[in-house]
Protein backbone atom coordinates (compact mmCIF):
# COMPACT_ATOMS: atom_id res chain seq x y z
CA UNK A 1 0.00 0.00 0.00
CA UNK A 2 2.75 2.40 0.37
CA UNK A 3 2.40 3.17 -3.72
CA UNK A 4 -1.35 5.23 -2.75
CA UNK A 5 -1.28 8.52 -3.10
CA UNK A 6 -3.85 10.63 -1.60
CA UNK A 7 -6.04 13.09 -3.14
CA UNK A 8 -7.48 15.60 -1.28
CA UNK A 9 -11.40 15.93 -1.66
CA UNK A 10 -13.71 19.46 -1.45
CA UNK A 11 -17.46 19.43 -1.19
CA UNK A 12 -19.36 19.38 -4.78
CA UNK A 13 -20.43 22.89 -5.23
CA UNK A 14 -24.07 22.92 -5.85
CA UNK A 15 -23.61 23.38 -9.56
CA UNK A 16 -22.51 19.71 -9.48
CA UNK A 17 -25.14 17.85 -7.96
CA UNK A 18 -28.00 19.84 -10.23
CA UNK A 19 -26.50 18.40 -12.82
CA UNK A 20 -28.24 14.78 -11.57
CA UNK A 21 -30.58 16.21 -8.98
CA UNK A 22 -33.46 18.60 -8.66
CA UNK A 23 -32.60 22.01 -6.91
CA UNK A 24 -35.48 21.54 -4.95
CA UNK A 25 -34.38 18.03 -3.41
CA UNK A 26 -31.21 19.39 -2.89
CA UNK A 27 -32.68 21.82 -0.64
CA UNK A 28 -35.17 19.64 1.00
CA UNK A 29 -31.76 17.28 1.80
CA UNK A 30 -30.13 20.70 3.11
CA UNK A 31 -33.23 21.19 5.51
CA UNK A 32 -33.82 18.00 6.74
CA UNK A 33 -30.33 17.43 7.86
CA UNK A 34 -30.34 21.17 9.43
CA UNK A 35 -33.44 20.63 11.13
CA UNK A 36 -32.24 17.10 12.70
CA UNK A 37 -34.92 14.65 11.14
CA UNK A 38 -33.67 11.58 11.57
CA UNK A 39 -34.91 9.59 8.40
CA UNK A 40 -35.42 11.40 4.57
CA UNK A 41 -37.73 9.46 2.11
CA UNK A 42 -37.00 6.03 3.54
CA UNK A 43 -37.25 4.01 6.04
CA UNK A 44 -33.49 3.03 5.03
CA UNK A 45 -32.25 6.38 4.90
CA UNK A 46 -31.36 7.66 8.10
CA UNK A 47 -30.04 11.58 8.66
CA UNK A 48 -27.93 13.39 10.59
CA UNK A 49 -27.09 16.81 11.40
CA UNK A 50 -23.76 16.30 9.75
CA UNK A 51 -25.58 14.27 6.53
CA UNK A 52 -25.58 16.81 3.84
CA UNK A 53 -22.10 17.88 4.38
CA UNK A 54 -20.79 14.40 4.53
CA UNK A 55 -22.72 13.72 0.95
CA UNK A 56 -21.43 16.65 -0.74
CA UNK A 57 -17.88 15.61 0.22
CA UNK A 58 -18.61 12.42 -0.78
CA UNK A 59 -19.76 13.83 -4.29
CA UNK A 60 -16.89 15.91 -4.26
CA UNK A 61 -14.34 13.19 -3.58
CA UNK A 62 -15.22 11.24 -6.43
CA UNK A 63 -14.84 14.23 -8.75
CA UNK A 64 -11.74 14.78 -7.32
CA UNK A 65 -10.07 11.14 -7.94
CA UNK A 66 -11.23 11.25 -11.46
CA UNK A 67 -9.81 14.95 -11.64
CA UNK A 68 -6.31 13.28 -10.25
CA UNK A 69 -6.71 10.75 -13.21
CA UNK A 70 -7.75 12.70 -15.92
CA UNK A 71 -4.58 15.02 -15.20
CA UNK A 72 -1.83 12.02 -14.98
CA UNK A 73 -1.15 12.29 -11.26
CA UNK A 74 -2.57 9.00 -10.55
CA UNK A 75 -3.20 5.99 -12.71
CA UNK A 76 -6.32 5.12 -11.23
CA UNK A 77 -8.35 6.22 -7.91
CA UNK A 78 -10.58 5.25 -5.68
CA UNK A 79 -13.15 7.71 -3.34
CA UNK A 80 -13.63 5.88 -0.01
CA UNK A 81 -16.77 7.67 0.61
CA UNK A 82 -19.82 7.70 2.94
CA UNK A 83 -22.69 8.17 2.02
CA UNK A 84 -22.92 5.94 -0.82
CA UNK A 85 -24.85 7.12 -3.98
CA UNK A 86 -26.71 4.90 -6.62
CA UNK A 87 -29.88 4.07 -4.97
CA UNK A 88 -29.97 8.15 -4.89
CA UNK A 89 -32.85 9.44 -7.64
CA UNK A 90 -33.19 12.63 -9.37
CA UNK A 91 -35.11 14.08 -6.23
CA UNK A 92 -35.47 11.11 -3.85
CA UNK A 93 -33.05 9.39 -1.36
CA UNK A 94 -32.81 6.08 -1.08
CA UNK A 95 -30.59 3.10 0.12
CA UNK A 96 -28.66 4.94 2.22
CA UNK A 97 -27.89 7.55 -0.49
CA UNK A 98 -28.48 10.89 -0.67
CA UNK A 99 -26.40 12.48 -3.29
CA UNK A 100 -26.32 9.60 -6.83
CA UNK A 101 -21.82 10.15 -6.25
CA UNK A 102 -21.16 7.71 -9.46
CA UNK A 103 -23.45 9.48 -11.73
CA UNK A 104 -22.18 13.39 -11.06
CA UNK A 105 -18.44 11.89 -11.29
CA UNK A 106 -19.83 10.90 -14.98
CA UNK A 107 -21.38 14.11 -15.57
CA UNK A 108 -18.14 16.17 -14.81
CA UNK A 109 -16.09 14.08 -16.78
CA UNK A 110 -18.48 14.15 -19.68
CA UNK A 111 -18.00 17.96 -19.06
CA UNK A 112 -14.32 17.04 -20.91
CA UNK A 113 -13.26 18.76 -24.40
CA UNK A 114 -12.13 15.00 -25.40
CA UNK A 115 -14.83 12.62 -23.04
CA UNK A 116 -17.74 11.76 -25.35
CA UNK A 117 -18.83 8.57 -23.53
CA UNK A 118 -18.11 6.93 -19.76
CA UNK A 119 -18.95 3.54 -18.63
CA UNK A 120 -20.21 2.80 -15.17
CA UNK A 121 -19.71 -0.53 -13.85
CA UNK A 122 -21.66 -1.49 -11.36
CA UNK A 123 -21.02 -4.64 -8.79
CA UNK A 124 -22.76 -3.94 -5.70
CA UNK A 125 -25.04 -6.59 -5.04
CA UNK A 126 -27.97 -4.26 -4.97
CA UNK A 127 -29.36 -2.75 -8.69
CA UNK A 128 -28.18 0.80 -8.91
CA UNK A 129 -32.01 1.87 -9.44
CA UNK A 130 -30.57 5.46 -9.55
CA UNK A 131 -27.88 5.68 -11.80
CA UNK A 132 -29.92 3.78 -14.58
CA UNK A 133 -32.95 5.85 -14.44
CA UNK A 134 -30.37 9.19 -14.47
CA UNK A 135 -28.59 7.51 -17.74
CA UNK A 136 -31.08 5.76 -19.25
CA UNK A 137 -31.80 7.77 -21.65
CA UNK A 138 -28.55 9.21 -22.36
CA UNK A 139 -25.94 7.33 -25.13
CA UNK A 140 -22.90 9.06 -23.85
CA UNK A 141 -23.39 6.61 -20.69
CA UNK A 142 -23.53 2.87 -21.11
CA UNK A 143 -24.59 1.71 -17.50
CA UNK A 144 -23.84 -1.85 -16.48
CA UNK A 145 -24.87 -3.91 -13.47
CA UNK A 146 -24.77 -7.42 -11.92
CA UNK A 147 -27.03 -7.89 -9.11
CA UNK A 148 -28.88 -10.39 -6.66
CA UNK A 149 -32.26 -10.77 -8.16
CA UNK A 150 -35.12 -10.46 -7.09
CA UNK A 151 -33.80 -8.29 -4.48
CA UNK A 152 -33.81 -4.46 -3.11
CA UNK A 153 -34.82 -2.03 -4.72
CA UNK A 154 -36.96 -4.42 -7.23
CA UNK A 155 -35.26 -2.92 -9.95
CA UNK A 156 -32.69 -4.46 -13.31
CA UNK A 157 -34.27 -6.88 -14.87
CA UNK A 158 -32.86 -8.02 -17.77
CA UNK A 159 -35.42 -6.62 -20.29
CA UNK A 160 -34.00 -2.92 -18.58
CA UNK A 161 -31.93 -2.20 -21.69
CA UNK A 162 -32.29 1.78 -21.86
CA UNK A 163 -34.68 3.60 -23.75
CA UNK A 164 -34.84 6.43 -26.53
CA UNK A 165 -31.19 7.19 -27.64
CA UNK A 166 -30.23 5.34 -25.07
CA UNK A 167 -31.64 1.91 -25.69
CA UNK A 168 -28.97 -0.37 -25.55
CA UNK A 169 -26.87 1.30 -23.22
CA UNK A 170 -27.72 -0.26 -20.40
CA UNK A 171 -27.31 -3.81 -19.59
CA UNK A 172 -27.99 -5.88 -16.38
CA UNK A 173 -27.69 -9.23 -15.30
CA UNK A 174 -29.81 -10.01 -12.46
CA UNK A 175 -28.09 -13.03 -10.87
CA UNK A 176 -30.16 -15.83 -8.29
CA UNK A 177 -28.71 -16.09 -4.93
CA UNK A 178 -25.81 -18.71 -4.19
CA UNK A 179 -23.44 -17.06 -7.20
CA UNK A 180 -19.88 -16.62 -6.37
CA UNK A 181 -16.44 -15.91 -8.31
CA UNK A 182 -16.84 -17.89 -10.60
CA UNK A 183 -19.90 -17.06 -12.19
CA UNK A 184 -19.38 -13.14 -11.69
CA UNK A 185 -15.93 -13.36 -13.70
CA UNK A 186 -17.94 -15.79 -16.24
CA UNK A 187 -20.39 -12.56 -16.41
CA UNK A 188 -17.24 -10.13 -16.60
CA UNK A 189 -15.78 -11.68 -19.97
CA UNK A 190 -18.98 -12.86 -21.78
CA UNK A 191 -21.08 -10.28 -21.17
CA UNK A 192 -19.56 -7.03 -19.85
CA UNK A 193 -16.43 -7.15 -21.60
CA UNK A 194 -17.53 -7.55 -25.65
CA UNK A 195 -20.91 -4.82 -24.86
CA UNK A 196 -18.01 -2.53 -23.11
CA UNK A 197 -15.45 -3.07 -25.91
CA UNK A 198 -17.90 -2.19 -28.66
CA UNK A 199 -18.68 0.79 -26.53
CA UNK A 200 -15.38 1.80 -26.43
CA UNK A 201 -15.71 4.63 -23.57
CA UNK A 202 -13.17 7.50 -22.73
CA UNK A 203 -13.20 7.24 -19.38
CA UNK A 204 -14.53 4.01 -16.44
CA UNK A 205 -16.24 4.38 -13.19
CA UNK A 206 -17.23 1.42 -10.87
CA UNK A 207 -19.53 1.80 -8.05
CA UNK A 208 -17.58 -0.77 -6.26
CA UNK A 209 -20.07 -2.18 -3.85
CA UNK A 210 -18.34 -4.60 -1.45
CA UNK A 211 -22.25 -6.75 -0.34
CA UNK A 212 -21.80 -9.36 -2.64
CA UNK A 213 -19.33 -11.39 -0.27
CA UNK A 214 -19.79 -14.13 0.84
CA UNK A 215 -19.51 -13.08 4.56
CA UNK A 216 -21.69 -9.92 4.00
CA UNK A 217 -24.90 -10.16 6.21
CA UNK A 218 -27.53 -8.41 3.71
CA UNK A 219 -27.52 -10.82 0.51
CA UNK A 220 -27.07 -13.96 -0.19
CA UNK A 221 -24.11 -14.00 -2.61
CA UNK A 222 -20.70 -16.21 -2.42
CA UNK A 223 -18.23 -13.60 -3.78
CA UNK A 224 -14.42 -13.69 -1.87
CA UNK A 225 -11.52 -11.18 -2.02
CA UNK A 226 -10.53 -13.08 -5.01
CA UNK A 227 -12.97 -12.57 -6.88
CA UNK A 228 -13.43 -8.97 -6.37
CA UNK A 229 -9.37 -8.91 -7.68
CA UNK A 230 -10.37 -10.90 -10.51
CA UNK A 231 -13.49 -8.47 -11.58
CA UNK A 232 -11.01 -5.50 -10.99
CA UNK A 233 -8.72 -7.47 -13.32
CA UNK A 234 -11.33 -7.33 -15.90
CA UNK A 235 -12.43 -3.80 -15.67
CA UNK A 236 -8.45 -2.69 -15.59
CA UNK A 237 -8.42 -4.77 -19.02
CA UNK A 238 -10.96 -2.26 -20.29
CA UNK A 239 -9.94 0.56 -19.09
CA UNK A 240 -6.47 -0.31 -20.76
CA UNK A 241 -7.89 -1.02 -24.43
CA UNK A 242 -10.14 1.82 -24.51
CA UNK A 243 -9.12 4.78 -22.73
CA UNK A 244 -5.62 4.67 -21.35
CA UNK A 245 -5.96 2.78 -17.92
CA UNK A 246 -8.62 5.91 -16.77
CA UNK A 247 -10.07 4.31 -13.74
CA UNK A 248 -12.09 5.27 -10.92
CA UNK A 249 -13.84 3.52 -8.57
CA UNK A 250 -16.38 4.73 -5.92
CA UNK A 251 -17.74 2.95 -2.63
CA UNK A 252 -21.05 2.09 -2.47
CA UNK A 253 -22.65 -0.99 0.11
CA UNK A 254 -20.52 -3.47 1.94
CA UNK A 255 -21.75 -4.48 5.84
CA UNK A 256 -19.42 -6.86 7.59
CA UNK A 257 -16.95 -5.57 9.32
CA UNK A 258 -14.33 -7.65 8.18
CA UNK A 259 -14.91 -8.22 4.64
CA UNK A 260 -15.76 -5.11 3.40
CA UNK A 261 -12.03 -3.99 4.70
CA UNK A 262 -10.43 -7.07 3.38
CA UNK A 263 -12.18 -6.79 -0.19
CA UNK A 264 -11.39 -2.94 -0.45
CA UNK A 265 -7.58 -3.83 0.42
CA UNK A 266 -7.63 -6.76 -2.86
CA UNK A 267 -9.45 -4.31 -4.98
CA UNK A 268 -6.87 -1.43 -4.28
CA UNK A 269 -3.69 -3.75 -4.40
CA UNK A 270 -5.11 -5.03 -8.25
CA UNK A 271 -5.37 -0.98 -9.05
CA UNK A 272 -1.63 -1.25 -8.14
CA UNK A 273 -0.78 -3.94 -10.50
CA UNK A 274 -1.11 -1.40 -13.28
Amino acid sequence: MDRLSPVEPKPAPRAWIETVHDGDYIDRVREACARGDLLIDSMDTAIGPASYDAALLAAGAGVAACEAVWAGDIASGMALVRPPGHHAERSVALGFCLFNNVAIAAKRMLEKKDVERVLIVDWDVHHGNGTQHMFEDDPSVFYFSIHEWPFYPGTGAAGERGRGRGEGTTLNVPAPAGWGDAEYLRAFREVLRPHALDFDPDFVLVSAGFDAHAADPLAGMRVTEDGYRGMTREVMKIADECCDGRLVSLLEGGYDPGALPRSVAAHLETLMEA
